[in-house]
């Protein structure tokens, strides 16, 4: 278990979004706290394995020259 102490503004925001969607503050909060760790994981997996198997990486210049920034 774990206790946040939230400012005002935040617990306030959370208490109009709750009512409008019959959502606890503690259901709103899990959930994206759930949604943020699922995606820095998923961030996370994915840099240790571009790290293992990097791919082809491009300069700038590289880059600037392959676009058609003038049509």
């Amino acid at each position: 278990m774990i206790t946040v102490q939230l400012d005002r503004d935040i617990e306030e925001r959370l208490e109009a979004l709750g009512a409008r969607t019959e959502s606890s503050k503690a259901v709103m909060v899990r959930e994206r706290l759930l949604d943020t760790l699922d995606d820095e994981l998923r961030d996370l997996r994915l840099a240790e394995e571009r790290l293992k198997d990097p791919a082809r990486r491009w300069t700038q210049e590289e880059l600037e020259q392959g676009l058609d920034l003038e049509g």
